[in-house]
């Protein structure tokens, strides 16, 4: 996983949803833009001042953005349409719950599946974060079965 795995206990958790709400902005502005995702964080942090946990987000936008072809091939099987059909939000939200499932352990998968459930409530359309809910518990399943089954 992550060297800074680690500190997840130490980063309060409205750090990390401020940190995940950006990431879905700048997620966003570079399917769209295409512009380089350094320049893409640089803006961000210049734009938005406070207490975000910048070392999740800089790690995740890094690793999502050099990485989106295999985060997408995981969650495409559960898809009911093609790929390309879906919203630059739902991509978004979709890349990020794919890559916490797959490479942040340390973030529990219920974690997961509802921090991006409530970022489709926020920047997805009307009842997109039932088909995310949907898509990422099954993509969980798949990932994240022996901590589903230590649940239950």
């Amino acid at each position: 996983m992550t060297a800074s795995s680690g500190n997840l206990a130490k980063t309060p958790i409205a750090h990390r949803k401020k940190a995940r709400n950006l990431l879905v902005q700048a997620l966003y502005q570079w399917q769209i833009s295409r512009y380089p995702i350094t320049a893409i964080e640089a803006q961000y942090r210049a734009d938005n001042e406070g207490k975000i946990d910048w070392e999740y987000f800089h790690e995740a936008l890094t690793a999502i953005s050099a990485t989106s072809d295999s985060l997408d091939e995981s969650f495409t099987p559960s898809l009911d349409r093609d790929i390309s059909q879906l919203n630059p939000i739902e991509l978004s939200i979709l890349r990020i719950g794919s890559y916490e499932l797959s490479q942040r352990i340390d973030i529990p998968y219920r974690v997961v599946i509802n921090e991006c459930i409530e970022l489709a409530k926020k920047f997805g359309a009307t009842d997109s974060h039932k088909y995310i809910n949907g898509v990422l518990d099954k993509l969980a399943r798949q990932l994240r079965d022996v901590e589903i089954k230590a649940r239950a």
